[in-house]
């Protein structure tokens, strides 16, 4: 009887974590795993997506202390190994997806649609189902904005180099400026699928973040006056031009850049069903069904590349710190165009909506707004900031599959 409580006991996950050498960073991981769910529980940062990524970091680090003697992990939901093999070129299962649905776990499986990526395009589809571009449509130079706020990918990419990164490595982390988790999870996948865990938590994070970063750089970039400045009403944008918008958009930019053509043409699909009036029940599903399905998903299967042997190293607080910076000088970009198109237009134009131009819909342009009414309470700012909000959305896509064409191989 002894003996069989003794087996049961050292054979159980609690043993483990003595026994097995990436023990005790398993128990950090968990640990790291119970605060995520408490930002996303209690303070309700991107609660829908880190409420999964801290389940599925909680997942693969319980069920990988259960080691054998042979050192594998037959238990294990989430099993590294067999993606190092998956990505290396002299590996026999180089690039083998059977291989892994064979062998893989629970979580192995999910995780071939973030490798696919299959997750972050459907994504981008049910984003364009949720989004009106017709702040945009009504004032394309709200696209200067979009294009201003991706400064800081740029500068975190070369600031990564810096440090130690290679180039596929420094792109995935300045992708973090773009504001937007799908795309940068994308670009990770694509690039650096080793640092896929903490750019995605840094991403995230950052995002649900935005009304404590942006609002202490508006300030210190802008005067008073300038974000007291009121604007004028946007024209109202025909059925037509919606329509046409996003047809135009993909046939351009997609010839421009063919590396684009799956983030951006599933954005202007998902948004062509919603203008159409023809496709109700396609965009309903895009935006509530697939959505709500592809985000469980996602979230736990990036969830669990946050194993401890991976996470716990000096590169991670590396990339947060990096991801911070790009998110900053994103921000930065969009307010100094903002800036000088107040100037050029006779102060005709809030600077204050140029910070909306990063991809965080609609949490940027909700802050501009905020901002705004705090110097005016009269100002109404939101729909002029969604305009650069929105075309953060396309921007930080272009970015995404600029970064892809030039160091993916």
């Amino acid at each position: 009887m002894l003996d069989s409580l003794w087996q049961l006991v050292s054979e159980s996950g609690f043993a483990g974590f003595f026994s097995n050498p990436d023990g005790w960073r398993n128990l950090v991981m968990i640990a790291v795993a119970c605060v995520l769910l408490y930002l996303g529980i209690k303070k309700q940062y991107e609660p829908l997506l880190m409420v999964g990524i801290a389940v599925g970091c909680l997942l693969a680090n319980v069920s990988s202390v259960f080691m054998t003697a042979d050192g594998s992990l037959p238990d294990a939901l989430y099993h590294q190994s067999l993606w190092d093999d998956f990505l290396n070129s002299a590996s026999p299962y180089y690039h083998d997806y059977g291989h892994i649905l064979a062998t893989g776990g629970l979580i192995d499986i999910l995780y071939i649609g973030v490798k696919a990526g299959i997750y972050p395009c459907l994504i981008f589809m049910g984003i364009g189902a949720m989004t009106d571009f017709g702040p945009l449509i009504s004032n394309p130079k709200s696209l200067l904005l979009g294009a201003a706020a991706q400064f800081g990918v740029f500068f975190a990419f070369f600031g990564a180099n810096l440090l130690g990164f290679d180039a596929q490595q420094s792109a995935s982390i300045g992708i973090i400026g773009g504001a937007d988790g799908p795309t940068a999870i994308l670009t990770t996948t694509k690039l650096a699928p080793e640092l896929l865990g903490p750019i995605a938590v840094a991403a995230y994070s950052y995002m649900a973040l935005i009304p404590m970063i942006q609002p202490p750089i508006m300030k210190a970039l802008t005067t008073e006056k300038e974000r007291s400045v009121k604007m004028e009403q946007l024209r109202e944008v025909s059925k037509t031009e919606k329509i046409l918008f996003p047809i135009v958009v993909t046939i351009f930019v997609v010839l421009l850049l063919p590396s684009t053509a799956p983030l951006i043409g599933c954005l202007m699909f998902g948004n062509l069903l919603k203008e159409t009036g023809v496709t109700e029940r396609l965009s309903d599903v895009a935006q509530n069904a697939l959505m709500n399905i592809v985000t469980l998903f996602l979230g736990i299967s990036v969830g669990a590349t946050m194993v401890g042997s991976r996470f716990l190293q000096f590169d991670t607080i590396k990339i947060v710190v990096l991801g911070l910076i790009a998110f900053a000088f994103s921000t930065i970009g969009g307010l100094l165009v903002g800036k000088l198109m107040y100037k050029l237009s006779g102060g005709k134009i809030n600077p204050l909506i140029g910070s909306a131009g990063v991809s965080a819909v609609p949490m940027a342009a909700r802050v501009s707004q905020r901002e705004g009414q705090k110097a005016n309470p009269s100002n109404f700012l939101l729909m002029h900031a969604m305009g650069p909000n929105v075309a953060g959305v396309i921007g930080s896509a272009i970015a995404a599959g600029f970064l892809i064409k030039m160091f993916g191989g």
